[in-house]
């Protein structure tokens, strides 16, 4: 009889991922509140943590035999011309000017067009805020994919590594490296120039 194959959602994952990062940021915050640490000597210690449970999971998931299976609603690809017009041009916007003889119609009037124009900002600013957080969306449905995809990479060599510790821990940490050492190299670099 054949074992059944063991499935991590990435939703879950994902959520997990945000977690540990999460709790990481607070330790690492609340345990330099006494020490005058610097930002690099924080980044430094939150990547160790963040690879040290990195290297667990994926030796865990390796040695285990686990695949990852994607459960996150799709994303529809814009293309051009959908929302936007691929024109690319923006007609010539026309300021209004406010003409008047009588001074009471011009305040009037005045009066008006900032209650307009106070509308408008307000609308504007509800927009910008729109925005944002649809931006914070995308952001998350990146790493969500960037780091959906690196870890399905991991997950595949899972057949050769089922029930092998140290073959496990040798992809695990070859892979910790790979996808932390860039951000390491960078802070490196960053303190020294």
């Amino acid at each position: 009889m054949k074992a059944k194959q063991t499935y991590l959602k990435g939703k879950s994952v994902f959520i997990v991922s945000l977690i540990v990062i999460t709790i990481t940021a607070l330790t690492v915050y609340l345990t330099g509140i006494n020490y005058n640490r610097s930002v690099t000597l924080n980044l430094y210690l939150s990547l160790s943590i963040i690879g040290t449970v990195l290297i667990l999971f994926m030796t865990y998931g390796l040695y285990t035999g686990v695949k990852l299976k994607d459960n996150y609603p799709k994303i529809k690809t814009l293309k051009s011309g959908d929302y936007i017009s691929s024109a690319g041009s923006f007609p010539d916007i026309q300021v209004p000017t406010i003409d008047t003889e009588d001074v009471i119609i011009g305040i009037v009037v005045s009066f008006l067009f900032w209650i307009v124009t106070s509308v408008l900002l307000f609308l504007f600013l509800i927009l910008i805020e729109a925005i944002f957080w649809f931006s914070i969306f995308i952001l998350l449905a990146m790493l969500y994919w960037v780091f959906f995809r690196a870890l399905k990479l991991v997950f595949s060599k899972s057949k050769t590594t089922k029930n092998n510790l140290g073959l496990s821990l040798m992809y695990a940490t070859f892979y910790t490296t790979l996808y932390l050492s860039w951000i390491f190299l960078i802070a490196y670099f960053s303190q020294k120039f």
